[in-house]
């Protein structure tokens, strides 16, 4: 094939829309009190995705009564965590006095910001029962405008979250943060964000729009597709990330696929920072890093009141 040729083909690839730059495997680890997570990142291999920092698939597993376990009081300064419930029952509270409840679709969109010191545990209910536990983890890194602001909480019920169905029924959306399909999050972000939980079922596309700007990917909940404009395969835990180049996105579950796909879509403007972390602490420099360490252990950010 001549030279010119290949380039056309390339235009014509990016022309019609961004395609995949690469797809990374999970990781199994254990978190918290000893939950078990997939984790496509961080890990030895890939650190970040600018501006995200980590991304946790809780589960799915089913929980024994009396054995749950969640994330007893731990420190957070820097960035945001966002929680997506989509089975289960957690309770949380932090050192400002704040407390709440999530059920399944929930989402608490949480700015650590200065400092916090918070929980997140099963609840009562939960624990004595058991039952299927599933959700998610987003943190999400703070611009170093932001990144001692005074902390704050989104609690959005499943209810409120914005949902929308394609004209032929194949494709479902909920609507967490950014927009799509005409429908658009009620949640504020400091970053420019899009995080969505899709549903093909086979024979669907979903195309989605995204900035030129913003890093994106999606994230393989359960079955597989076909990923960007090239129609890369990706399934279960895996994480398909794309170019920056070619706006909309699209992705499509195959007329013979035997499975629902079910995917995270998220994507972001990058913050183009340093970043300096240490477990819980995310920020620009090892000087912050280390006044971090100093203010937790001084109780400068509070604890948590039994």
């Amino acid at each position: 094939m001549q030279a010119t040729e290949v380039l056309r083909e390339k235009e014509a690839v990016s022309k019609a829309g961004r395609t995949v730059s690469g797809i990374v495997n999970s990781i199994e680890t254990l978190e918290g009190g000893g939950f078990l997570v997939r984790r496509p990142f961080p890990k030895a291999s890939f650190s970040e995705f600018d501006p995200f920092l980590l991304l946790d698939e809780m589960g799915p597993m089913e929980v024994a009564p009396g054995q749950a376990k969640g994330a007893p009081d731990h420190p957070h300064r820097g960035f945001e965590t966002v929680t997506y419930l989509l089975s289960g029952d957690m309770e949380h509270k932090d050192s400002r006095g704040h407390a709440g409840r999530l059920r399944a679709g929930d989402v608490q969109w949480m700015t650590a910001g200065a400092g916090v010191v918070h929980s997140e545990m099963p609840s009562r209910e939960f624990m004595r029962a058991g039952g299927r536990m599933h959700g998610f983890q987003l943190w999400v890194n703070l611009p170093q405008r932001d990144k001692m602001m005074k902390p704050r909480y989104q609690e959005i019920s499943s209810s409120q979250i914005p949902r929308a169905t394609s004209a032929d029924g194949l494709v479902r959306v909920r609507v967490i943060a950014g927009e799509a399909m005409d429908q658009k999050a009620v949640i504020e972000t400091r970053t420019p964000i899009i995080y969505l939980h899709y549903r093909i079922e086979p024979g669907g596309v979903a195309t989605q729009q995204v900035p030129d700007a913003y890093q994106a990917f999606a994230y393989v909940v359960e079955g597989g597709g076909l990923f960007g404009a090239e129609g890369e395969s990706a399934g279960d835990g895996q994480m398909v990330m794309f170019t920056q180049d070619g706006g909309e996105v699209r992705i499509e579950n195959p007329p013979d696929a035997k499975e629902t796909l079910e995917m995270l879509f998220i994507a972001g403007v990058p913050l183009n920072e340093p970043v300096a972390r240490y477990g819980p602490f995310v920020m620009n420099t090892d000087d912050e890093i280390r006044q971090a360490i100093e203010d937790y252990q001084l109780g400068r950010m509070g604890a948590i009141n039994s």
